[in-house]
């Protein structure tokens, strides 16, 4: 199988060439990403588990889904492409905002992303597919908040930086 390349991009998010994901890790290059985040009609997000194979972050808890836009996808074609992939169902999404974050893990490599957050709807569980996904599970803003407050070690970098950093942008 060929090696996804992400697409690096400066702080302006303009384009400025292809690289191998694992490079762009191990080297720390800025790109591009997403994250999405999708709620029920009781305003509960819904979080998944990555998998424990996982080349970092393995069985932490994270948002619905995130990963990396493909060359010539837009940032919404890549949150609904990823979350049938991963979590089994497609949604509406609407983008909210975007930063820049950049995290090193214990294996050596680096994520040094320009994040687009997106939010849909969705009230049915997902069926999950176990290559990407361990667990998933439903919670309140307040119940996550709480519980990433008394057990940081469990959460993904990128979505403790969200869940502080833009709260108002997820929290409709």
């Amino acid at each position: 199988m060929k090696e996804e390349k992400v697409i690096l991009v400066n702080e302006n998010d303009e384009q400025i060439g292809l690289m191998p994901k694992m490079e762009a890790h191990e080297k720390a290059m800025l790109h591009r990403a997403f994250s999405v985040f999708v709620f029920n009609n009781k305003n509960e997000l819904m979080l998944q588990q990555r998998a424990g194979d996982k080349y970092h972050s393995p069985l932490l808890w994270t948002n619905t889904c995130c990963s990396h836009q493909r060359d010539g996808e837009s940032n919404l074609e890549a949150g609904k492409r990823r979350l049938q992939e991963e979590m089994g169902f497609v949604c509406e999404l609407e983008e909210k905002t975007s930063f820049i974050y950049k995290a090193p893990f214990d294996n050596g490599l680096t994520e040094h992303e320009l994040d687009h957050v997106m939010v849909g709807f969705y009230n049915e569980n997902p069926i999950i597919n176990r290559d990407e996904v361990e667990s998933f599970k439903w919670m309140t803003l307040k119940a996550v908040k709480n519980d990433i407050e008394n057990k940081p070690e469990i959460y993904t970098e990128w979505f403790k930086i969200i869940f502080d950093k833009y709260y108002e942008f997820i929290n409709k």
